[in-house]
Protein backbone atom coordinates (compact mmCIF):
# COMPACT_ATOMS: atom_id res chain seq x y z
CA UNK A 1 0.00 0.00 0.00
CA UNK A 2 1.43 3.59 -1.01
CA UNK A 3 1.80 6.08 2.03
CA UNK A 4 -1.10 8.45 0.79
CA UNK A 5 -3.73 10.65 2.06
CA UNK A 6 -6.13 8.05 1.97
CA UNK A 7 -4.07 5.31 3.16
CA UNK A 8 -3.24 7.00 6.45
CA UNK A 9 -7.27 7.97 6.77
CA UNK A 10 -7.97 4.16 6.45
CA UNK A 11 -5.65 3.47 9.00
CA UNK A 12 -6.91 5.93 11.42
CA UNK A 13 -10.13 4.71 10.82
CA UNK A 14 -9.30 0.88 11.72
CA UNK A 15 -7.65 1.81 14.85
CA UNK A 16 -10.64 3.86 15.62
CA UNK A 17 -12.80 0.99 14.90
CA UNK A 18 -10.71 -1.10 17.15
CA UNK A 19 -10.87 0.81 20.11
CA UNK A 20 -15.03 0.70 19.81
CA UNK A 21 -14.70 -2.84 19.78
CA UNK A 22 -12.53 -2.97 22.36
CA UNK A 23 -14.36 -0.87 24.57
CA UNK A 24 -18.04 -2.59 23.68
CA UNK A 25 -16.23 -6.03 24.86
CA UNK A 26 -15.01 -4.96 27.80
CA UNK A 27 -18.32 -3.28 29.08
CA UNK A 28 -20.50 -6.38 27.58
CA UNK A 29 -18.54 -8.81 30.17
CA UNK A 30 -19.53 -12.48 30.25
CA UNK A 31 -22.06 -11.60 27.61
CA UNK A 32 -20.24 -9.49 25.54
CA UNK A 33 -21.32 -9.05 21.96
CA UNK A 34 -17.97 -10.39 20.63
CA UNK A 35 -17.60 -13.35 22.50
CA UNK A 36 -19.43 -15.71 19.66
CA UNK A 37 -16.64 -13.48 17.06
CA UNK A 38 -13.59 -14.51 19.47
CA UNK A 39 -15.03 -18.47 19.55
CA UNK A 40 -14.98 -18.24 15.71
CA UNK A 41 -11.60 -17.04 15.20
CA UNK A 42 -10.25 -19.06 17.60
CA UNK A 43 -11.57 -22.09 15.89
CA UNK A 44 -10.32 -21.09 12.88
CA UNK A 45 -6.46 -19.88 13.91
CA UNK A 46 -6.58 -22.05 16.79
CA UNK A 47 -4.91 -25.11 14.27
CA UNK A 48 -2.63 -22.84 12.60
CA UNK A 49 -1.36 -21.41 16.14
CA UNK A 50 -0.69 -24.94 17.56
CA UNK A 51 0.67 -26.08 14.67
CA UNK A 52 3.17 -22.50 14.42
CA UNK A 53 3.70 -23.66 18.39
CA UNK A 54 4.74 -26.94 17.42
CA UNK A 55 7.10 -24.97 14.90
CA UNK A 56 8.56 -22.67 17.44
CA UNK A 57 9.01 -24.60 20.52
CA UNK A 58 11.69 -26.36 19.85
CA UNK A 59 13.22 -23.33 19.33
CA UNK A 60 12.11 -21.98 22.35
CA UNK A 61 13.46 -25.19 23.76
CA UNK A 62 16.98 -24.81 22.26
CA UNK A 63 16.85 -21.06 23.41
CA UNK A 64 15.86 -22.32 26.93
CA UNK A 65 17.98 -25.23 27.11
CA UNK A 66 21.01 -22.65 26.08
CA UNK A 67 19.98 -20.64 29.39
CA UNK A 68 20.00 -24.02 31.46
CA UNK A 69 22.92 -25.22 29.77
CA UNK A 70 24.91 -22.03 31.35
CA UNK A 71 23.76 -24.10 34.85
CA UNK A 72 24.85 -27.42 33.39
CA UNK A 73 28.46 -25.61 32.03
CA UNK A 74 28.85 -24.56 35.66
CA UNK A 75 27.93 -27.69 37.38
CA UNK A 76 30.22 -29.62 35.31
CA UNK A 77 32.85 -27.18 35.42
CA UNK A 78 32.97 -27.02 39.49
CA UNK A 79 32.66 -31.59 39.44
CA UNK A 80 36.05 -31.21 37.27
CA UNK A 81 37.76 -28.31 39.24
CA UNK A 82 36.45 -30.82 42.15
CA UNK A 83 38.05 -34.39 40.12
CA UNK A 84 41.10 -31.78 39.64
CA UNK A 85 41.76 -31.04 43.32
CA UNK A 86 40.80 -34.84 44.10
CA UNK A 87 43.93 -36.00 41.91
CA UNK A 88 46.43 -33.29 42.98
CA UNK A 89 45.07 -34.33 46.71
CA UNK A 90 45.96 -38.36 45.90
CA UNK A 91 49.14 -37.39 43.81
CA UNK A 92 50.41 -35.13 47.16
CA UNK A 93 49.49 -38.08 49.60
CA UNK A 94 51.67 -40.42 47.17
CA UNK A 95 54.52 -37.41 47.13
CA UNK A 96 54.42 -37.08 50.65
CA UNK A 97 54.11 -41.56 51.58
CA UNK A 98 57.54 -40.91 49.64
CA UNK A 99 59.19 -37.83 51.18
CA UNK A 100 58.29 -39.74 54.57
CA UNK A 101 59.91 -42.99 52.99
CA UNK A 102 63.03 -40.89 52.53
CA UNK A 103 63.40 -38.95 55.58
CA UNK A 104 62.51 -42.03 57.57
CA UNK A 105 65.65 -43.87 55.53
CA UNK A 106 67.99 -40.84 55.92
CA UNK A 107 67.30 -40.35 59.25
CA UNK A 108 68.65 -43.80 59.49
CA UNK A 109 71.93 -43.36 57.83
CA UNK A 110 72.46 -40.72 59.71
CA UNK A 111 71.86 -42.32 62.82
CA UNK A 112 74.29 -44.92 61.79
CA UNK A 113 76.67 -42.82 61.17
CA UNK A 114 76.06 -40.58 64.41
CA UNK A 115 75.68 -37.43 61.73
CA UNK A 116 73.62 -34.24 63.04
CA UNK A 117 71.85 -33.43 60.30
CA UNK A 118 69.55 -30.50 58.52
CA UNK A 119 66.53 -31.77 56.25
CA UNK A 120 66.50 -29.72 53.50
CA UNK A 121 64.48 -29.91 49.88
CA UNK A 122 65.72 -29.78 45.99
CA UNK A 123 64.29 -27.07 44.84
CA UNK A 124 66.28 -26.49 41.34
CA UNK A 125 68.77 -28.02 39.43
CA UNK A 126 72.04 -26.87 37.38
CA UNK A 127 73.66 -23.78 38.58
CA UNK A 128 72.70 -19.95 37.74
CA UNK A 129 76.21 -19.70 35.84
CA UNK A 130 76.04 -22.73 33.42
CA UNK A 131 75.44 -26.49 33.31
CA UNK A 132 76.88 -28.31 35.32
CA UNK A 133 75.74 -31.61 37.93
CA UNK A 134 74.61 -29.15 40.72
CA UNK A 135 71.26 -28.73 42.89
CA UNK A 136 69.99 -26.02 44.75
CA UNK A 137 68.55 -26.86 48.03
CA UNK A 138 65.75 -24.76 50.54
CA UNK A 139 68.38 -23.82 53.30
CA UNK A 140 70.91 -21.28 53.82
CA UNK A 141 73.15 -20.06 56.14
CA UNK A 142 70.20 -19.42 58.43
CA UNK A 143 69.49 -22.95 58.85
CA UNK A 144 73.71 -23.00 60.22
CA UNK A 145 74.34 -24.45 56.76
CA UNK A 146 77.99 -22.92 55.46
CA UNK A 147 80.15 -24.07 52.56
CA UNK A 148 82.02 -27.29 52.27
CA UNK A 149 79.44 -29.43 54.32
CA UNK A 150 78.38 -32.66 52.79
CA UNK A 151 75.62 -33.47 51.86
CA UNK A 152 73.66 -36.73 51.80
CA UNK A 153 70.39 -38.51 51.66
CA UNK A 154 69.36 -41.97 52.65
CA UNK A 155 71.45 -43.85 50.01
CA UNK A 156 74.67 -41.99 50.26
CA UNK A 157 76.92 -39.63 49.52
CA UNK A 158 74.76 -36.88 47.88
CA UNK A 159 77.71 -34.24 46.83
CA UNK A 160 79.11 -30.94 49.01
CA UNK A 161 77.84 -27.63 49.58
CA UNK A 162 79.39 -24.88 47.59
CA UNK A 163 77.88 -21.84 47.84
CA UNK A 164 75.52 -20.87 50.67
CA UNK A 165 73.02 -17.70 50.79
CA UNK A 166 70.77 -16.63 53.49
CA UNK A 167 67.73 -19.26 52.86
CA UNK A 168 69.02 -21.47 49.91
CA UNK A 169 72.49 -23.11 49.02
CA UNK A 170 74.13 -25.09 46.39
CA UNK A 171 75.23 -28.11 46.33
CA UNK A 172 77.84 -29.77 44.00
CA UNK A 173 76.75 -33.33 43.18
CA UNK A 174 79.25 -36.45 43.46
CA UNK A 175 78.74 -37.16 39.88
CA UNK A 176 80.37 -33.48 38.80
CA UNK A 177 83.54 -34.04 36.47
CA UNK A 178 84.90 -31.78 39.21
CA UNK A 179 83.94 -33.51 42.22
CA UNK A 180 86.60 -35.24 43.94
CA UNK A 181 86.15 -36.96 47.63
CA UNK A 182 88.69 -39.44 49.16
CA UNK A 183 88.08 -42.95 49.39
CA UNK A 184 87.93 -46.45 51.52
CA UNK A 185 87.34 -49.84 50.17
CA UNK A 186 85.31 -52.50 52.51
CA UNK A 187 86.85 -54.85 54.24
CA UNK A 188 90.51 -54.15 53.46
CA UNK A 189 90.17 -50.50 54.10
CA UNK A 190 92.19 -49.70 50.53
CA UNK A 191 92.43 -46.14 50.26
CA UNK A 192 92.01 -44.31 46.86
CA UNK A 193 90.21 -41.25 45.03
CA UNK A 194 87.02 -40.92 43.29
CA UNK A 195 85.76 -38.75 40.76
CA UNK A 196 82.57 -38.14 39.24
CA UNK A 197 81.98 -38.48 35.13
CA UNK A 198 78.15 -37.50 35.57
CA UNK A 199 75.80 -40.02 33.89
CA UNK A 200 78.84 -42.56 33.87
CA UNK A 201 79.83 -44.19 36.85
CA UNK A 202 82.54 -43.10 39.26
CA UNK A 203 86.22 -43.65 38.72
CA UNK A 204 88.10 -44.63 41.62
CA UNK A 205 91.91 -44.53 41.63
CA UNK A 206 93.02 -46.72 44.41
CA UNK A 207 96.75 -46.26 45.96
CA UNK A 208 97.73 -49.60 45.96
CA UNK A 209 98.37 -51.35 43.03
CA UNK A 210 98.31 -54.84 44.29
CA UNK A 211 94.88 -53.79 45.87
CA UNK A 212 92.41 -57.06 45.53
CA UNK A 213 89.46 -55.87 44.47
CA UNK A 214 85.92 -57.88 43.42
CA UNK A 215 83.16 -56.66 42.05
CA UNK A 216 80.34 -55.60 44.11
CA UNK A 217 82.91 -54.14 47.06
CA UNK A 218 81.70 -51.52 48.34
CA UNK A 219 82.78 -48.15 49.32
CA UNK A 220 82.60 -45.26 51.80
CA UNK A 221 84.09 -42.02 52.40
CA UNK A 222 87.30 -41.63 53.71
CA UNK A 223 86.87 -38.34 55.69
CA UNK A 224 88.27 -34.94 55.70
CA UNK A 225 90.04 -32.95 58.26
CA UNK A 226 87.26 -31.56 61.26
CA UNK A 227 84.42 -33.32 58.69
CA UNK A 228 84.86 -30.69 55.66
CA UNK A 229 84.50 -30.56 52.97
CA UNK A 230 83.65 -34.89 54.21
CA UNK A 231 83.07 -36.73 57.03
CA UNK A 232 83.79 -40.17 57.14
CA UNK A 233 82.15 -43.26 56.53
CA UNK A 234 79.17 -41.87 54.12
CA UNK A 235 78.57 -44.79 51.56
CA UNK A 236 79.75 -44.23 47.93
CA UNK A 237 79.04 -46.56 45.99
CA UNK A 238 80.15 -50.54 44.75
CA UNK A 239 82.70 -52.07 42.08
CA UNK A 240 81.54 -52.63 38.85
CA UNK A 241 84.95 -53.13 37.04
CA UNK A 242 88.35 -53.26 37.08
CA UNK A 243 90.47 -51.33 34.95
CA UNK A 244 93.11 -53.58 33.26
CA UNK A 245 95.08 -51.06 31.37
CA UNK A 246 96.02 -49.41 34.77
CA UNK A 247 99.48 -49.44 35.99
CA UNK A 248 101.61 -51.01 38.85
CA UNK A 249 101.38 -48.51 40.72
CA UNK A 250 97.75 -47.63 41.29
CA UNK A 251 95.02 -49.59 40.11
CA UNK A 252 91.34 -47.44 38.19
CA UNK A 253 88.07 -49.18 38.82
CA UNK A 254 84.68 -48.16 38.17
CA UNK A 255 82.20 -47.60 40.88
CA UNK A 256 78.35 -47.27 40.73
CA UNK A 257 77.20 -44.60 43.05
CA UNK A 258 74.55 -44.96 45.37
CA UNK A 259 72.74 -42.37 45.19
CA UNK A 260 70.34 -41.78 41.75
CA UNK A 261 70.99 -38.29 40.88
CA UNK A 262 68.49 -37.48 39.10
CA UNK A 263 65.85 -38.44 41.66
CA UNK A 264 66.92 -36.37 44.13
CA UNK A 265 63.75 -35.02 46.71
CA UNK A 266 65.23 -35.13 50.47
CA UNK A 267 68.62 -34.73 51.27
CA UNK A 268 70.36 -34.03 54.85
CA UNK A 269 73.04 -31.44 55.07
CA UNK A 270 75.81 -32.62 58.23
CA UNK A 271 76.15 -29.83 60.29
CA UNK A 272 78.49 -31.85 62.69
CA UNK A 273 80.63 -35.04 62.33
CA UNK A 274 80.68 -37.87 63.65
CA UNK A 275 83.32 -38.16 66.74
CA UNK A 276 84.36 -41.53 65.36
CA UNK A 277 85.02 -42.70 62.03
CA UNK A 278 82.37 -45.15 61.68
CA UNK A 279 84.24 -47.09 58.92
CA UNK A 280 81.76 -49.43 57.39
CA UNK A 281 79.19 -49.34 59.93
CA UNK A 282 76.75 -47.28 57.38
CA UNK A 283 76.21 -49.54 55.17
CA UNK A 284 73.82 -51.40 54.64
CA UNK A 285 74.09 -55.37 55.47
CA UNK A 286 74.80 -57.33 52.46
CA UNK A 287 71.62 -59.36 51.30
CA UNK A 288 72.19 -62.96 52.66
CA UNK A 289 71.53 -65.44 49.43
CA UNK A 290 68.85 -67.42 50.17
CA UNK A 291 69.40 -71.15 50.89
CA UNK A 292 68.69 -73.63 48.03
CA UNK A 293 66.78 -76.34 48.72
CA UNK A 294 68.47 -79.86 49.39
CA UNK A 295 67.11 -81.86 46.91
CA UNK A 296 65.60 -85.81 48.81
CA UNK A 297 67.11 -88.41 47.43
CA UNK A 298 65.33 -90.98 45.78
CA UNK A 299 64.51 -93.84 47.16
CA UNK A 300 66.13 -97.13 47.04
CA UNK A 301 63.96 -100.03 45.18
CA UNK A 302 62.99 -102.29 48.15
CA UNK A 303 64.26 -105.95 48.02
CA UNK A 304 62.00 -109.08 48.99
CA UNK A 305 63.53 -112.35 50.02
CA UNK A 306 61.29 -115.38 49.47
CA UNK A 307 61.74 -118.12 51.86
CA UNK A 308 60.94 -121.51 48.97
CA UNK A 309 61.27 -124.18 51.62
CA UNK A 310 58.94 -126.68 52.10
CA UNK A 311 56.71 -126.18 55.77
CA UNK A 312 57.28 -128.93 57.79
CA UNK A 313 60.65 -129.75 56.67
CA UNK A 314 64.34 -128.93 58.42
CA UNK A 315 66.07 -127.45 55.46
CA UNK A 316 69.37 -128.22 56.90
CA UNK A 317 70.96 -131.47 55.17
CA UNK A 318 71.70 -134.52 57.82
CA UNK A 319 75.08 -136.43 57.66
Amino acid sequence: MRDTRESRLLLVLLVVIAFALITVDIRGGEDSPMDRPRQAAQSLFGPVENAVSGVVDPVGNAIDAVRDSRGRSSTISRLERENETLKERLGSSDITRNRAAELDKMLKTAGAGQYTIKGAQVIAIGAAQGFSWTVTIDAGSKDGIARDMTVINGDGLVGRVTTVGPSTSTVLLANDPDFTVGTRLEGSMELGFATGQGDQPMRVQLLNGKAQVRNGDRLVTFGSEAGKPFVAGVPVGKVMGVDPSAGNLTKTIEVQPFVGFTRLDIVGVVVVGPRTDPRDSVLPPRPTPSPKPTPKPKPKPSTTVTDTATPGLDPTPTG
